[in-house]
């Protein structure tokens, strides 16, 4: 038997089961965005956000670091609005190479994200008058962070992602549990096992992704 030969016989059950596993890599990775672009950008701005709230709007109304009302909640707000538009770039971007009824639900999926901070905006700035800084801010993230996990959930179910479920899950269960202990310890625990939870999602998904699994 020559070299060439070898070279013509056809593949075997397991080569074949392999190129397959890898071709499937390959297109998934063509066409699905990087999970750390969906879930880091969100980590890092609960991590910036939620930790200057902690910061100035301590448990028990404790100032840790002297700071303007105003300025936590603004840095939160547009950590977030960063985090919205990298995530929304990115799903966008990876969007174009998928047609028909994929697209459409990525397309909606995208656009619920803007319209859903946006009635967020709408509805609790019409009451954060009414109450006092502290709560206002609680008002602000318990809802926002309330919205980002059921997003992740909703996506998770659309597009059968397990990481996105379970991380939709955790989010939403750190956020129940820090709008109950209350202002100060919402931003804490945000700060730290919200956006934590995140930076773990993304690493495994990543890692996922990249095996094609």
């Amino acid at each position: 038997m020559n070299d060439s030969d070898v070279d013509d016989r056809p593949p075997s059950a397991a080569e074949a089961q392999d190129l397959i596993r890898e071709q499937r890599a390959l297109a998934s990775r063509s066409i699905s965005p990087d999970p750390r672009t969906l879930y880091w950008p969100w980590s890092i701005a609960w991590l910036v956000g939620f930790g200057c709230l902690y910061l100035r709007f301590g448990p028990d109304d404790q100032v840790l670091v002297p700071m303007p009302e105003w300025l936590p909640l603004t840095v939160l707000y547009v950590m977030m609005a960063a985090a919205l538009v990298i995530s929304g770039v990115s799903g966008a971007r990876h969007a174009r190479h998928i047609k028909g009824d994929s697209q459409v639900k990525g397309a909606t999926y995208g656009f619920a994200w803007f319209l859903g901070f946006a009635g967020i905006g709408v509805s609790a700035g019409r009451v954060s008058d009414l109450l006092p800084p502290a709560e206002t801010g609680l008002l602000w993230a318990g809802l926002s962070v309330a919205f980002v996990a059921a997003m992740y959930l909703a996506g998770g179910a659309l597009w059968g992602e397990r990481d996105m479920v379970i991380l939709g899950v955790w989010v939403g269960v750190v956020n129940v549990v820090g709008v109950l202990v209350g202002p100060g310890w919402h931003s804490l625990i945000i700060a730290t096992a919200g956006a934590a939870g995140g930076l773990v999602a993304g690493y495994v998904a990543a890692r996922r992704l990249n095996r094609g699994s």
